[in-house]
């Protein structure tokens, strides 16, 4: 059984932060002899001197130092409790799992989840990053609560939040960039084109791939651009991944004769729209806000 309560020891700190027991008294709006009763309980409880008055000032003393030190994490964790307690009464959720395909601009959802962290500092977020089918599979096997990605899976409900616009690009050496006129088809067989992996394990998609002669598949668009970016390759890769490397001339789109870009939509749908609380949904309109606004920039 604990000697001591947190209310002594946060009467204690009062009194040490600011200067003394009448200046606590006016801060935590407590009276002073209330104060003075509970520190001097608190000693002889613990057996130990804490205070010594020199003046008119009060001033912890070595073993006062130590114990008030570690009392002051236990009141820091105690407050941070009462916090999320409080958030939870609201209605707030205690975890948001989102899933999130890497069509969607990796800065806007940097932003949104920087925003929403302010707001919601006690909202754990478990994040994953998918590719194709991944997330459909996730929110249909109730592993998520909202999913951001190119289609919405059958059976439920998506908003449509924007377009995302993939290029066909290379390295600006790379050889299709030599042929000197449009490129076909036969002409991208020949090389080799870096495909990035459905993250979904049942029916794996094959978007993209023109059945070239040689195939690297690897897990990340970024993985995708660095390997194009150092002449290993060719790929059609989202605008939003790549703006400052064709900025630069890192990246130099393919002079295709058709099919140079494609789009796809982003939608965002929730796994149940009526079991969804007010932070989940928050989180969904700020990550469709985000990607509004980079439109509108970009």
């Amino acid at each position: 059984m604990a000697k001591a309560t947190l209310e002594q020891w946060r009467m204690l700190k009062a009194v040490i932060d600011n200067g003394g027991f009448a200046q606590a008294a006016k801060v935590i709006f407590k009276s002073q002899s209330t104060i003075n009763h509970a520190v001097h309980k608190l000693q002889q409880q613990l057996g130990v001197q804490l205070l010594e008055v020199r003046g008119r000032k009060a001033y912890l003393t070595e073993e006062g130092t130590l114990l008030l030190r570690r009392a002051s994490q236990l009141l820091e964790q105690a407050t941070a409790l009462e916090e999320v307690a409080d958030s939870l009464s609201q209605g707030e959720e205690a975890e948001i799992r989102l899933a999130v395909d890497e069509v969607y601009p990796y800065r806007c959802l940097t932003q949104a989840l920087d925003d929403f962290s302010r707001d919601y500092p006690n909202t754990r977020i478990q994040l994953h990053e998918t590719v194709l089918s991944g997330g459909a599979e996730k929110l249909m096997g109730g592993e998520v609560d909202l999913l951001v990605a190119g289609s919405t899976p059958p059976g439920f409900l998506g908003d449509y939040l924007g377009q995302v616009e993939f290029v066909a690009v290379s390295h600006p050496d790379h050889p299709l960039q030599k042929i000197g006129r449009p490129l076909n088809l036969r002409d991208l067989a020949a090389h080799r084109q870096i495909v990035v992996r459905d993250s979904g394990l049942l029916q794996r998609q094959d978007s993209g791939w023109l059945e070239a002669e040689q195939r690297w598949t690897v897990s990340h668009i970024q993985t995708s651009r660095d390997m194009i970016a150092r002449g290993m390759g060719f790929a059609w890769l989202p605008l939003t991944r790549i703006g400052d490397e064709l900025r630069s001339g890192a990246l130099k789109p393919l002079p295709l004769e058709q099919g140079s870009r494609r789009s796809t939509g982003v939608y965002l749908t929730l796994a149940d729209l009526d079991k969804s609380g007010p932070t989940t949904r928050q989180l969904a309109r700020r990550l469709g806000q985000e990607l509004r606004n980079f439109e509108a920039v970009n």
